[in-house]
């Protein structure tokens, strides 16, 4: 008999993937289903990221455009990433700063393979993206959830962490602007949570994926503009949201050099870096941001007020997110708080799937998560069909 790993014993089964499984059932028993489940942006990724993708691996002047992104990396992307810090942050960053990913989801959990002993503790907060804790899982360590509630505006409260959960954690996880929650935070937030890693020796690991994807003039500060931030915190940014590349799988960690180069020193042992031609494609992207971004988000915006004015209109207490890509709801009161029961009643009554919010966390329960990365068409549907079915 062929045994398992114990880990993935412990693991919970993955959010999306068991959405995906409850929207195939149902289809199966032919429910015309409407997914606003997963942030997989419908927008095409902008005409100069793929040209530059397509003329690198086409270049015939280029020998190794076929080889090993981590034997033959390409400085353009380290770089474009050192003056994107410059020019967004105003942030000087070095070269031992950083370390090119394969996305975030990937980085996540080798930053807790490269930083967590068995028996070690790391902070997550909940709501929250649950790779947090299958990272943590993976490297045998325990995670302690910090709660995010609605009148501390989605913050942790990091009075609150016990003082033997601060003596044993080697790193606090950190989401601002937040999936799923959609808060911001501003700069004092992020003094505040240098300042903790700094009193407590933990890692502030800032999972910065919706930086670009604000609204209404907000600019999403960096954790790294916050003076001496790379001695205890680094950054993740992922070029899946902000250029609608969640396939290519490209990112990049920033911030404190021992931590990057753990990443570093885990990818050399489990990964053999990005295609060359996709890295020049993130350079790319990465130099004309202030070009890209205003267009996708104007999509994003559009969609926003879509979904918020027509459930705040059907009695929904909602704010308008000032970023990312969802939007947080809380779930009609017939349902008695439970996002579960509310998901399920959604897809078989309805045919609508949403994000339940018990999916991060405990602390999640009581609300539900829309994606605003459908068709306008899909979204307008997906809504009529959910008024309806709350009334």
């Amino acid at each position: 008999m062929i045994m398992i790993a114990e880990r993935l014993e412990k693991l919970p089964p993955y959010l999306f993937v068991d959405l995906r499984q409850k929207m195939q059932a149902a289809q199966a028993r032919g429910v015309d289903v409407i997914s606003l489940g997963i942030g997989d942006p419908d927008i095409p990724t902008p005409d100069p990221v793929v040209e530059t993708l397509c003329s690198a691996i086409q270049n015939p002047d280029d020998s190794d455009r076929h080889r090993y992104g981590c034997d033959i990396p390409v400085d353009d992307f380290p770089q474009a990433v050192l003056d994107f810090y410059q020019h967004r942050y105003g942030v000087t960053l070095s070269d031992e700063q950083v370390v090119t990913t394969l996305g975030s989801k990937d980085a996540i959990v080798k930053m807790a393979l490269g930083i967590l002993n068995p028996g070690d503790i790391g902070i997550a907060a909940s709501p929250g993206y649950p790779t947090y804790n299958i990272g943590h899982v993976f490297a045998s360590a325990t995670t302690y959830y910090a709660p995010l509630l609605r009148e501390n505006n989605f913050y942790i409260d990091f009075d609150a962490i016990p003082d033997e959960v601060k003596r044993l954690a080697k790193v606090l996880w950190i989401n601002y602007p937040n999936n799923p929650t959609t808060a911001t935070a501003d700069l004092d937030f992020f003094e505040r949570a240098v300042e903790f890693g700094r009193q407590n020796d933990i890692l502030i690991a800032h999972d910065n994926a919706y930086s670009e994807n604000t609204y209404d003039g907000y600019r999403s500060p960096s954790i790294l503009q916050v003076e001496g931030a790379s001695e205890v915190a680094v950054e993740f940014f992922s070029l899946s949201k902000a250029f609608n590349m969640t396939g290519w799988r490209l990112g990049f960690v920033a911030g404190n050099p021992t931590a990057v180069d753990a990443v570093k020193k885990v990818k050399d042992n489990i990964d053999n870096g990005s295609l060359r031609a996709l890295q020049f494609a993130g350079a790319k992207a990465l130099s004309i941001v202030d070009e890209i971004t205003p267009t996708i988000n104007a999509v994003y915006q559009k969609r926003r007020d879509m979904v918020v004015d027509a459930l705040t209109n059907s009695g929904w207490e909602i704010e308008k997110p000032k970023a990312t890509i969802y939007v947080w709801a809380p779930v009609p009161p017939r349902f008695n708080g439970s996002s579960r029961a509310f998901a399920t009643a959604l897809l078989e009554e309805a045919g609508v799937v949403v994000t339940p919010g018990l999916g991060y966390g405990q602390w999640s329960e009581g609300y539900f998560r829309i994606s605003l990365t459908y068709p306008d068409a899909v979204i307008a549907e997906a809504i009529s069909r959910i008024r309806d079915f709350s009334h």
